[in-house]
This record gives C-alpha cells, sequence and structure tokens, in this order.
C-alpha cells in the first residue's frame, strides 16, 4: 500500500506542477525548481515509510518514466529548461544507487535533500539576486548568490545530520564536505552533480 501511495503522490505532484506552469506563465527554471524541491524532498524521506528494495524498484520505475516524459515531452514544466540537461534522469538514478550505497536513512535523506534543497534555493536566489555577480562555468551560467547559497544550505544540512545521528562530525570537515559539494555543483555538466553531489555525500558519511 505505501508503493502504491508513494507513486501516486509523486505523480499529483507532477499533474499540479504542470497544471500551475500552464495556467501561470513564469520563468520557466522556477517551474522546474518547484518540482526538484518538493518531488526531491519528499523522495528523500522514502526509507522511513518504504523497504530499500522499494526504493530501488522505484528508482528504476522512474528512470524509465523520466526518459520516457523527455522524450515524448509529456511533463513540460520539468523539461522546460533552456540548455541541455539530463538532471532530471540523473536524479532519478541517484536515488536507487544510495539505497545501494547505503541503509541508513539519515544519510540517505541528507544526500538526496543536497540536491532537492540546497540546489532548488541556491537556482531561485541567483535567479533573484545573481544578475549583478553571474559567471560561466562550461557554457551554464552560475552565480556567486546562488553558489552562496548551495554552501549555506548544504552546510546547514550536514551539520543537522551531525546531531540529529550524534554523529558530532567536525564542523571543519562538514565545510570541507559542503565545499567540495559546491563545486561539484558548479562544475556538473548537462546536470551530472545530481548524481554525482548525493552520490559523494553518502559515500563520504557512510566511511
Amino acid at each position: 500500500m505505501a508503493l502504491v501511495l508513494t507513486v501516486l503522490a509523486v505523480f499529483l505532484l507532477l499533474i499540479v506542477s504542470e497544471y500551475w506552469w500552464r495556467k501561470h506563465p513564469q520563468p520557466n527554471e522556477l517551474s522546474r525548481k518547484f518540482v526538484h524541491i518538493t518531488v526531491g524532498s519528499f523522495v528523500a524521506f522514502w526509507p522511513f515509510f518504504l523497504s530499500w528494495n522499494q526504493i530501488i524498484f522505484l528508482s528504476a520505475a522512474f528512470l524509465v518514466g523520466v526518459g520516457a516524459s523527455k522524450y515524448l515531452n509529456i511533463f513540460k514544466a520539468i523539461h522546460s529548461v533552456q540548455r541541455p540537461t539530463w538532471g532530471e534522469l540523473f536524479f532519478a538514478a541517484a536515488v536507487g544507487i544510495i539505497a545501494m550505497i547505503t541503509h541508513s536513512k539519515g544519510i540517505y535523506a541528507v544526500a538526496l535533500l543536497q540536491m532537492s534543497l540546497a540546489d532548488g534555493l541556491a537556482a531561485i536566489v541567483g535567479l533573484r539576486f545573481g544578475t549583478g555577480n553571474r559567471y560561466k562555468v562550461f557554457g551554464s551560467t552560475k552565480s556567486i548568490a546562488g553558489t552562496a547559497t548551495f554552501f549555506v544550505i548544504s552546510l546547514a544540512l550536514l551539520i543537522g545530520y551531525s546531531q540529529l545521528s550524534e554523529a558530532f562530525l567536525p564542523l571543519a570537515f562538514l565545510a570541507a564536505l559542503a565545499l567540495c559539494t559546491s563545486l561539484i555543483e558548479n562544475l556538473g555538466i548537462v546536470g551530472l552533480d545530481n548524481l554525482l553531489v548525493p552520490l559523494v555525500i553518502a559515500y563520504v558519511l557512510s566511511l
């Protein structure tokens, strides 16, 4: 039952975002990041009500579904970005791969929240406050405001994990890890950061 309800919840979120995108014209990136934040944050807490095998199954299913949607241009709200990207597919793959790397609910959650919250909010802040401080990385437009936002939220998530899990990792270590993920987010081309950032977080915290 939990598996069916999870699929329906994700589908409902996609339908609502698609409806909003069609009825309220706005910058395309905002529509994508709304889906990115809501769906990604929901997925981050799957281990609390789904088994690891169910998560891996859903990852494979959504990988196929997102690929079909991209090819057929079904959910335009999540494919409306103007630059070439495979970020949605990479994120779907990361969901299953992380479930194979760790069976820690906390590590899984903080790894995926790096992309849903840190990356999503960084893009929104960058659009709003990054006009005068933009720069290019491999042809992709970034901003100091957006990158700083990613670092701050990434660090906050890592500190939260450290405290809640009672791992009590050194602040310098967490700051270095947040800085590393911020660099990966900058260098990740065609959406590859959606895969690499959560994988690095999951792997390092699992050591």
